[in-house]
């Protein structure tokens, strides 16, 4: 098994004082980012998850009084659950790893939801998109940072669906995040009055959506909802312009895009598409001051929504580990609960009882290449969707942990 790892060291500003040393295991706060580093996620996640992991803890360590020492380390899952699980037991049982930081994939993000429950430690997600993990597989372990499908569906899905775009046909990855965006769009769509002609499962990954473009095209539905991600949509779309089919009068819809396909695609590939985001690096001064730092250490990039995920949950992690003077996963995650989450990325929030972070996120739309001032300049927000109508109501929730 061909398993990547790169460790780095963080900050280790000075030992651990008092009470907090006793408690912490080995006088360590050990992280572990897992992600995809080299393959279809790479750009959204990837080394830039790292980058962001870091900043985090340097931003902890100026106001911190504990004086916490803190470790980051990385591997690559690529996109496989079984590899994603054998990093994840090798971390938790033998390098002491506290807790495992991103996972996009989620079919790996769900295998390691349940050992990092079983070991008693702390998953932040940020880059899986199923709403499951706070849905029927919730886990007082785990924490669900960024964006799930729930919210895409309702955000995009919704927004669509009631401005005339009620027939859909589904590209959908066939996988665990591909099946669920798949499902609470659909849902979404049908409470807007839309109805779905038809759907394809399309292999995970793939270079060819030649067959299933044809298909959907063929469907004559208005909405071509491609329920991808990374290298997939941005394949999608391109093929989707050469043969046609918006010029046709058929419309895509990116289920689950970032700002790092708009970059690949290029404005003039990508100018109308209209989707959902968590964040966006030219929202406010905070962001964009952030960003700039992020785009300085990477390579002039600026930051997806998952990265900027993966800063704030390690922030927020981290003070709850002070706060609550030891890293066992249970009392961290209950801390992380109790504490309002206030960053510069994400502005303030809370984390529900079955994990959810709660926060605004955006309906948006790429700008045309006349509007853009400048390299990154790519979005129009058209609509801030406010935390309580974006994510699923805890009513509707599957979720052991929450009241009924």
């Amino acid at each position: 098994m061909k398993r990547k790892l790169l460790s780095m060291a963080a900050a280790a500003a000075c030992a651990l004082g008092g009470a907090a040393q006793a408690q912490v295991t080995d006088g360590l706060v050990k992280i572990g980012v897992m992600n995809d580093m080299s393959g279809l996620y790479a750009d959204i996640s990837g080394p830039g998850a790292l980058v962001a992991a870091r900043l985090a803890v340097e931003d902890f360590q100026k106001t911190s009084k504990a004086g916490l020492k803190v470790e980051i380390v990385g591997a690559d899952h690529q996109n496989k659950p079984d590899i994603g699980s054998n990093i994840a037991r090798t971390w938790l049982d033998v390098d002491k790893v506290d807790a495992i930081v991103d996972v996009p994939t989620s079919s790996v993000a769900l295998a390691i939801n349940q050992i990092v429950r079983e070991k008693n430690k702390v998953f932040l997600n940020s880059g899986a998109a199923t709403s499951d993990l706070t849905g029927k597989a919730c886990s007082p372990n785990t924490v669900h940072w960024t964006y799930d499908t729930y919210m895409l569906a309702n955000g995009t899905g919704s927004a669509i669906a009631k401005t005339g775009g009620d027939t859909w046909f589904f590209l959908t990855a066939d996988y665990a995040f591909g099946h669920a965006l798949e499902r609470d769009t659909e849902a979404a769509v049908a409470k807007a009055g839309g109805r779905t002609v038809g759907k394809v499962r399309t292999p995970f990954p793939t270079q060819d959506f030649s067959s299933f473009l044809l298909q959907a095209q063929a469907s004559k539905a208005k909405i071509i909802a491609l329920a991808n991600a990374g290298g997939d949509t941005v394949n999608s779309i391109k093929q989707a312009a050469e043969f046609g089919i918006t010029k046709g009068g058929q419309n895509l819809a990116g289920m689950l895009m970032f700002i790092n396909d708009v970059h690949a695609l290029g404005l003039n590939t990508a100018q109308g598409l209209i989707f959902t985001e968590s964040f966006y690096w030219d929202l406010n001064d905070q962001t964009r001051a952030w960003s700039r730092r992020f785009a300085a250490a990477h390579g002039g990039k600026m930051p997806s929504m998952v990265q900027a995920g993966v800063y704030a949950s390690v922030l927020h992690y981290l003070k709850a580990v002070e706060a609550a003077k030891t890293d066992t996963g249970t009392k961290v995650v209950e801390q992380m609960k109790a504490l309002p989450t206030d960053d510069p990325l994400f502005g303030k929030g809370s984390i529900r009882a079955d994990g959810r972070k709660l926060h605004p996120v955006y309906l948006v739309e790429v700008k045309k290449p006349a509007e853009s001032k400048g390299p990154w300049d790519y979005y129009k927000i058209r609509a801030t969707i406010p935390a309580d109508q974006a994510f699923r109501p805890l009513a509707e929730s599957e979720c052991s942990l929450v009241k009924k």
